[in-house]
């Protein structure tokens, strides 16, 4: 799987980040922090990540910041991205499973290595539901990306 991954900071869990997903065979992208030379701030790094899901250039991401909150807000703000904030692996299970989630967002402060490996789990093994009430719902987050509002 093609993964972009951004960090607006260079923290032992961002490197892990990459370590993990590639350790998995999983093909990354790096961006801001990650990447010597690129702009580093969550805002930026966050929306190229993003914007590579939404293009299909990636076919998932993973954002990050101290928090995890401005990573998110700023990776939603891409048309075709469902970006959710997981500090748990029972979260990540849940934005795979019921919003069809595309972009994983994590704080590099809250994050431990052992976390990180349950969230990836999690994360990974999860795939969306075919529940028709969830469907339904991911189709009116969508028909909110393209402008328009529900009935």
């Amino acid at each position: 799987m093609r993964i972009s991954v951004s960090a607006d900071m260079d923290e032992p869990v961002a490197r892990l980040l990459v370590e993990e997903l590639r350790g998995r065979g999983h093909e990354v992208r790096a961006h801001g922090a990650l990447s010597p030379g690129a702009d580093a701030r969550w805002a930026v790094c966050s929306e190229l990540a993003a914007r590579e899901v939404a293009d299909g250039r990636a076919d998932q991401a993973v954002v990050c910041c101290w928090t995890g909150t401005g990573a998110s807000i700023a990776a939603n703000k891409v048309p075709g991205v469902r970006a959710a904030l997981c500090a748990d692996a029972y979260t990540a299970d849940g934005a795979r499973r019921w919003n069809d989630a595309n972009v994983l967002a994590l704080s590099l402060r809250l994050t431990s290595a052992p976390l990180l490996r349950e969230i990836l789990d999690a994360w990974f093994a999860g795939a969306p539901s075919s529940d028709a009430e969830d469907l339904d719902n991911v189709t009116l987050v969508e028909r909110l990306d393209r402008g328009r509002t529900a009935p």
